[in-house]
């Protein structure tokens, strides 16, 4: 991939320093297996570095950093008119409009207000089989009346958006996202199901160390549990599991490179490609579709169209950026630790990938901070 020198990008090489060392810290210390890192800027790699057992070509599950790569298809379908955000979901899928579910749009899904369940545990089976996932929608009963409340989708609401793909273009998702995202963005390590010939270079999950007992949860967020989730950390290692990679995971299951996320955000900042159009980018990317509280903090979700936007609040950490990221700035992070956000004030994106599993939940959420907010004061605002 074409890298740049950082000097030239305006990047001030010791606070670069000082990044690649946060990241190669926690692998030294033996709390994480491996960790890649990667820096953009002016559509360029600035730097990508791997450390511990893992090299600049092993890939990693990414999680929920997947999410805008399908989004920004569902883009293109929105800018060509072939969707519309007030589109009911059961007018393209039938099976999705019972139990009360026909009220719900193609908007509230991507914004993560729908109503319908968040963990869905399901099997690779049955998601790759259409009828078995027809019947799944059909399943699903209300939590609360759409619209009204925001509960993030780890994985539920993306199945409803690779069907809507699939039934709106007739192309299998996985197909759709590449040929019209990520092969024109020359992403070449990524992608969103890996058949399991193909799956020698990804690296394996690990659990590392022991989560927070019940009084540190309650001194560090307040509450003695974690709710369960499909993003629970005992249950990411499902991930390594050939048949799970291999079905492509819409909302968490994407596969690549610390790099290719650095150069995806660059890709929708500069939009050199034309893939959508600069003003129909901007709205989904910059302006604030909801913003109603997140459910366990209470802070505001600042969702873009598919993205998350830092704000200028002052919790912008609590969203999975830096301290000293812009307002602007725009990503979305995954389990496990994965960070990926670009920065349109600074021009600046930055991608991070871990194997590594740590099961302190406020020490991981600490690492992503610190390393968000090094990345992002890489040049002067």
């Amino acid at each position: 991939m074409t890298t740049t020198d950082a000097v030239a990008a305006g990047i001030d090489e010791a606070k670069l320093d000082a990044l690649l060392e946060r990241a190669r810290k926690e692998v030294d210390e033996g709390i994480l297996p491996s960790a890649q890192i990667a820096v953009a800027k002016d559509g360029k790699l600035v730097a990508f570095e791997t450390y511990g057992d893992a090299t600049n070509d092993t890939r990693y599950i990414i999680f929920s950093a997947t999410k805008p790569f399908v989004a920004s298809s569902v883009w293109q379908l929105l800018e060509a008119g072939e969707l519309s955000t007030d589109n009911k979901i059961a007018d393209i899928i039938p099976t999705f409009g019972s139990n009360g579910k026909d009220v719900i749009t193609l908007e509230q899904v991507m914004l993560h207000t729908s109503g319908f369940p968040t963990s869905i545990f399901r099997g690779a089976a049955e998601w790759e089989d259409k009828n078995k996932r027809a019947d799944v929608f059909a399943s699903w009963k209300l939590d609360y009346e759409p619209g009204t409340r925001y509960w993030y989708h780890p994985t539920a609401a993306h199945w409803v958006l690779a069907e809507v793909i699939e039934r709106t273009t007739g192309e299998d998702f996985r197909r759709f996202v590449r040929s019209r995202v990520v092969e024109p963005l020359e992403l070449p390590k990524f992608r969103l199901g890996v058949p399991e010939a193909e799956q020698g270079d990804i690296a394996d999950l690990e659990l590392r160390g022991e989560p927070m007992t019940p009084d540190e949860l309650e001194a560090a967020i307040g509450i003695r549990e974690l709710p369960q989730s499909e993003a629970a950390d005992e249950n990411l290692p499902f991930m390594n599991r050939p048949e799970m990679r291999a079905v492509g995971v819409p909302g968490g299951g994407g596969v690549g490179t610390a790099a290719d996320l650095a150069l995806f955000y660059q890709a929708l900042m500069r939009n050199d490609k034309g893939l959508w159009g600069d003003a129909f980018l901007a709205d989904v990317t910059q302006r604030v579709w909801q913003n109603l509280p997140d459910p366990m903090f209470g802070t505001p979700a600042n969702r873009g169209l598919g993205v998350v936007i830092a704000g200028d609040d002052g919790k912008a950490n609590m969203r999975g950026f830096g301290r000293t990221n812009s307002p602007r700035a725009f990503g979305h992070n995954g389990a496990a630790g994965q960070i990926a956000w670009g920065d349109p004030q600074t021009g600046l994106s930055f991608g991070y990938c871990t194997n590594g599993i740590d099961r302190h939940m406020v020490r991981q959420a600490r690492r992503g901070v610190g390393l968000s907010s090094r990345a992002a004061s890489l040049v002067d605002r």
